[in-house]
């Protein structure tokens, strides 16, 4: 019953430290930082490739998967949208060509 005590002792006062509030803060601080620079890279990307691609006329199935898979759909699961979703929109209905 002892430990019991102890173990419900030094987890409350774990918990009430500000040392650990703060700690937890920063670290979500830095995350959303670090999370709102990659969905700005991203949305740079693709809205950059898009309009490329927008621009020539057409994509190749390469392209397209790299855009789409690699970068508009983490982008999108992340939060972003907006223009980029716009360009996607564009970009989706363009022809498929084979590379050379």
């Amino acid at each position: 019953m002892k430990w019991v005590e102890l173990l419900v002792t030094v987890i409350s006062t774990a918990l009430a430290s500000s040392g650990l509030w703060a700690f937890i803060g920063s670290r979500k601080q830095k995350n959303t930082a670090e999370r709102r620079l990659l969905i700005g890279l991203a949305h740079d990307r693709i809205v950059y490739l898009g309009l490329k691609y927008i621009e020539r006329g057409y994509i190749t199935q390469d392209e397209y998967e790299n855009l789409n898979d690699y970068l508009f759909k983490p982008y999108h699961d992340g939060g972003g949208n907006g223009s980029a979703e716009r360009v996607m929109e564009t970009v989706r209905k363009l022809p498929f060509r084979q590379e050379g």
